[in-house]
């Protein structure tokens, strides 16, 4: 299902698509996904195709956040999915949270 789940991100057009494995770090899933989408509008059509992808796959999951569209969670069971409009994301700084630096905040060599 984690394969369906990037490829509907990929398909959408998620910006700053971030995985975290959280294996090591807590019991509530494997991996959480962090992505943003430039307006509401992209927002919810990131998590449409999300939820699109996880019903395919025979997994059912739970949402919070479809009728603001700022920040929707996708609880697919095994996989968290975050996806943001880019100053909610900032505001959040959920990669700060679990210990990793946003995709544009990496240092190269």
């Amino acid at each position: 299902m984690s394969r369906n789940i990037r490829e509907s991100l990929d398909d959408a057009k998620a910006e700053d698509v971030l995985s975290i494995d959280l294996g090591d770090k807590t019991s509530i899933a494997d991996t959480m996904v962090i992505a943003t989408g430039r307006s509401n509008t992209h927002v919810n059509a990131i998590a449409d195709r999300v939820l699109k992808a996880c019903k395919a796959a025979g997994a059912q999951a739970r949402t919070e956040g479809m009728p603001q569209c700022d920040w929707v969670l996708i609880d697919a069971g095994d996989m968290i999915v975050h996806i943001f409009r880019p100053e909610v994301r900032q505001f959040y700084n959920l990669e700060k949270m679990w210990g990793v630096d946003r995709p544009d905040e990496r240092r190269v060599g």
